[in-house]
């Protein structure tokens, strides 16, 4: 592989940045749960924030095509680390911080993403040869969900401390020789704002050399997007494949932040222990997918590995809606981690195959615009007075099974027509 260098440091930065994003993002749903009692007005602002990135997505996918993708990287953490950095600093001046940047501080996160992982995946299909791909994105999953079960296990530490020199982690006992206090929020994000900073020296050190050349689409926002839809109208299995594909992220992404904690308060009736614990569980099952998921399905369709592993984690999200049994919750969630990073590997490789470098961060956009359009659907729907009464917020995992399993029938009917495709051109 080429340019190990490159993707190693890539990897490093990645590390450190998604270490503090990872606790800051678990932390701040938990703030309004618990800390103010404000679940309505949370939900509320995520789904206006998800939302937003609809025209914010569009864009981050011209600008990727656009210019270089490691000056990207610098400028978008510098614009991170400055917010937050200054968020953390309020805090400290007046002694807590105003529920509103809390949530400006969830905001520039959100839309951080919607640029650093389309420009993470373009980056390495840049730098990356193509025999490569499935064997890069597995390393990008492993070595994100590594973080994020330490960011998990960190933040139940920071968020809950500890009594009587003991702490209890993905329901383990691990004794200490001392006790930890709890962080406070800006705590929490100057330690965030750090590492943006951090990463952006990191992305200085950077040298490679492109192993696909890409031709660079100037031109006007409009011309630049048409160009995208053009293609993907083009490849219609492409389109189909990259938009269904892509549903259980969509609910994923709503349960992490919307259900999961209300689930884990109302009907577990359990701590913020038990709420990071879930992310350890979780990011566990996903380090094993980017471990055996490619090996296991690259010689099958990527459509049926997709469609296994989504049938599969409805059956642990219709378990969560039938059964308060904190067990079979960690369970459901290493399933859910396993199930949801192998699409995203078999997705992303699939790409990466299908899809020109030049035009993958305007695909990846149009994608991911449909997917916010679904999340603020759902996020709006479960932000309803019936979730949050008694132990209602558990109906929302057999949605979400019933969702998922839905997503899956386009998928085998455009994977039965790519197929007829296939036998009468041979």
């Amino acid at each position: 592989m080429k340019n190990k260098s490159a993707i190693t440091l890539l990897f490093v930065s990645n590390i450190i940045s998604g270490f503090a994003q990872g606790i800051s993002m678990m932390a701040i749903p938990w703030y309004f749960i618990e800390i103010v009692n404000e679940p309505s007005l949370f939900a509320f602002a995520y789904a206006i924030i998800t939302f937003l990135t609809l025209f914010w997505g569009l864009y981050a996918g011209t600008i990727i095509d656009r210019y270089p993708r490691k000056t990207v990287f610098i400028i978008t953490n510098i614009i991170c680390g400055t917010i937050i950095a200054t968020v953390a600093a309020s805090g400290y001046y007046l002694g807590d911080v105003n529920h509103y940047l809390v949530l400006l501080v969830f905001g520039v996160t959100i839309f951080n993403y919607n640029i650093h992982y389309p420009n993470l995946y373009a980056f390495g299909q840049e730098i990356t040869e193509q025999r490569n791909y499935g064997k890069l994105n597995s390393y990008i999953e492993i070595q994100g969900q590594v973080t994020s079960m330490m960011a998990g296990a960190f933040a139940a530490i920071l968020l809950s401390g500890s009594l009587n020199n003991e702490f209890v982690i993905a329901g383990i006992s691990i004794p200490l020789p001392f006790n930890i206090e709890p962080w406070s929020i800006q705590k929490v994000f100057l330690m965030d704002a750090i590492t943006y900073f951090i990463g952006v020296g990191i992305f200085f050190f950077i040298r490679y050399t492109p192993i696909s050349t890409k031709e660079i689409h100037k031109g006007t926002l409009f011309t630049r997007l048409k160009g995208g839809f053009a293609y993907l109208k083009q490849n219609r299995s492409i389109f189909y494949f990259g938009v269904f594909s892509y549903m259980l992220f969509a609910f994923t992404l709503v349960e992490v932040h919307v259900l999961l904690p209300g689930y884990v308060k109302r009907f577990l009736k359990e701590s913020v222990n038990v709420y990071a614990s879930a992310e350890v569980y979780y990011s566990f099952g996903a380090i094993l997918a980017g471990i055996l998921i490619f090996r296991i399905f690259q010689k099958y369709s990527a459509y049926l590995g997709v469609v296994f592993l989504m049938i599969t984690v409805s059956f642990a999200f219709l378990s969560m809606s039938f059964y308060e049994n904190i067990w079979l919750f960690f369970l459901a969630n290493l399933v859910l981690g396993i199930c949801n990073a192998g699409v995203r590997i078999l997705r992303t490789t699939y790409l990466f195959t299908h899809v020109p470098n030049n035009v993958i961060g305007r695909a990846n956009s149009l994608f991911s615009s449909i997917n916010v359009l679904v999340r603020s659907l759902m996020i709006f729907f479960f932000s309803l007075p019936f979730f949050l009464e008694g132990n209602n917020i558990r109906w929302g995992y057999f949605i979400g099974a019933i969702f998922v399993v839905l997503s899956v029938f386009p998928l085998l009917l455009s994977y039965k027509k790519e197929k007829k495709i296939v036998n009468k051109t041979t």
